[in-house]
C-alpha cells in the first residue's frame, strides 16, 4: 500500500476527537509563534485529549509528555500573565552556553529513564524513538514557557521524530499535524530571532 493510500485510508478513520485535538494544537502553535497567551488554553484541550489517543495507541512515553505539557502549560500561563500585571517580565531571549549544557544533559537523562521505563515496564514496539520524540519535547515545552527561543530548535527535533512515529501507529492526521507543526517551528525559530532584533531582547 502506499503512503498516499495509507494517508487517505488513515483520514477516513480519523475520529472526530482527534480532529478536534489537532485543530487546537495547530491553533497553539500559531499562538505561539506571536506570543499570545491564547497559547495556553488552546493547547490544555491539545494536550488533555493527547492524554486519551497516545495511551489506547500504545505510546505511552507520548502520553506521559502531554500530562507534562498540561502542567507546564498551566505554569507558563501564570509566568507569561505576569507580564501583563506588571510583575516579573518574561521576554524572548537566548540561552547561555552553561544553560545549552544543562538542557542537553537534561535531555538525555529524560530520553534513557523514558526509554528504560517503557523497554521494561510496557509492551511498547518502539521504545527508543518514543522515549526520544518524548525527552525532546519535555525540553521544549519547559524552554518555551521560560520564553528562550531555542524551544523551537527542540519543536523541530520533536516534530520530525512524531511525524513517523504516528503514522506508523495508525494516527494518519496525527502526523500530518507534526508536519504542520514541522513547518510552523521553523517558522517560530525566525520569528523570534526577528523579534529579539528588532525589539532588542537581551541575552541571559
Amino acid at each position: 500500500m502506499s503512503i498516499i493510500q495509507q494517508f487517505i485510508d488513515g483520514l477516513k478513520n480519523t475520529t472526530t476527537l482527534e480532529y478536534i485535538a489537532v485543530l487546537f494544537g495547530i491553533i497553539s502553535v500559531l499562538l505561539s509563534r506571536i506570543e499570545n497567551i491564547w497559547v495556553y488554553p488552546t493547547g490544555i484541550i491539545n494536550t488533555s485529549i493527547y492524554i486519551y489517543i497516545s495511551f489506547i495507541g500504545g505510546l505511552y512515553a507520548e502520553a506521559g509528555v502531554n500530562v507534562y505539557y498540561t502542567i507546564m502549560s498551566v505554569l507558563g500561563w501564570i509566568w507569561w500573565l505576569k507580564k501583563q500585571h506588571g510583575k516579573k517580565t518574561i521576554q524572548i531571549h537566548y540561552s547561555s552556553k552553561r544553560e545549552w549544557g544543562i538542557t542537553i544533559l537534561f535531555f538525555l537523562i529524560c530520553w534513557l529513564v523514558l526509554y528504560l521505563i517503557l523497554y521494561n515496564f510496557t509492551n511498547s514496539t518502539v521504545p527508543w524513538v518514543d522515549g526520544f520524540a518524548s525527552a525532546s519535547a519535555y525540553t521544549a515545552m519547559w524552554l518555551m514557557a521560560k520564553k528562550k527561543i531555542e524551544n523551537w530548535l527542540w519543536w523541530i527535533i520533536t516534530n520530525t521524530t512524531s511525524i513517523p512515529l504516528y503514522f506508523i501507529k495508525g494516527y494518519v492526521f496525527t502526523s500530518f499535524q507534526f508536519l504542520v507543526f514541522l513547518i510552523l517551528a521553523i517558522l517560530g525559530w525566525v520569528e523570534w530571532r526577528r523579534r529579539i532584533k528588532n525589539e532588542k531582547y537581551y541575552m541571559l
